[in-house]
């Protein structure tokens, strides 16, 4: 059995990456959220916020089963949450920490768990992180957004270099899909352009059609996972750098 852990499946690119994987025979999905919108004989839901770090540090046994039988494990951090947009200086502080507990430190959490649990099974092991262009430039508004991913792609390095160096086999990446057709896109075509300059940019990106659309980027993603690695890939792609 290959076995998808992947957090944020109830809607967007989370859901859709869970629907493509249970398309697959011999597949069985663990969905880590607040809600369940998947009905499937092989999808098993883990009810979870991760925004509450207590939870989820109570919870964690829960995501990773002991899977003997499994031929593959994959970890997809998936959720996120871009915060409200507004600029340093006009925002509560408590934006800081509900932007980073489901961006950087729920992600950690759950990459160090799937590690120590699966550190020594001789099957494929991948952990997949979802990023964002916004991880290496800076957006206004999106200070809290850009800075978490930046620090989750920082954490996904470091991770892999740990792993090379314990010759573990496991496999860490992060992924910058593009730019989706996401409930965080109507989000971002909502905000005031006196803080946030780039609105017109996001607008028109979606008046043009040029918003791919989930189902076709999960498509492009599971294909991508179900190939051997390539030698010298590199930890931080984007999604051209997989789409073959």
């Amino acid at each position: 059995m290959h076995y998808y852990i992947i957090t944020g499946p109830s809607r967007g690119l989370g859901k859709a990456l869970a629907e493509a994987i249970l398309h697959e025979p011999g597949t069985s999905v663990i969905g880590v959220s607040r809600h369940a919108t998947i009905e499937h004989a092989r999808y098993h839901h883990q009810p979870l916020d991760l925004s509450d770090i207590l939870a989820v540090e109570s919870n964690l046994h829960k995501v990773f089963p002991a899977c003997p039988d499994a031929a593959s494990i994959t970890l997809i951090n998936n959720a996120a949450v871009l915060g409200e947009i507004g600029y340093l200086g006009e925002q509560a502080n408590d934006h800081f920490n509900f932007v980073f507990d489901v961006n950087v430190i729920a992600p950690a959490m759950l990459m160090n768990t799937f590690i120590r649990t699966y550190h020594a099974l001789p099957v494929p092991r991948t952990v997949l992180n979802i990023s964002s262009g916004a991880a290496q430039r800076p957006v206004d508004g999106w200070s809290a957004y850009c800075a978490s991913k930046a620090a989750l792609e920082a954490l996904t390095l470091t991770a892999q270099k740990e792993q090379d160096l314990r010759s573990s086999g496991i496999r860490l990446r992060s992924l910058s899909p593009g730019v989706l057709d996401t409930a965080m896109q109507e989000q971002i075509r909502a905000a005031d352009a006196r803080q946030f300059s780039e609105a017109p940019r996001f607008e028109a990106l979606h008046s043009q059609g040029q918003l791919a659309t989930p189902e076709a980027v999960a498509a492009k993603i599971l294909a991508w996972l179900q190939r051997p690695a390539p030698a010298a890939e590199a930890v931080l792609l984007r999604l051209p750098d997989i789409d073959e």
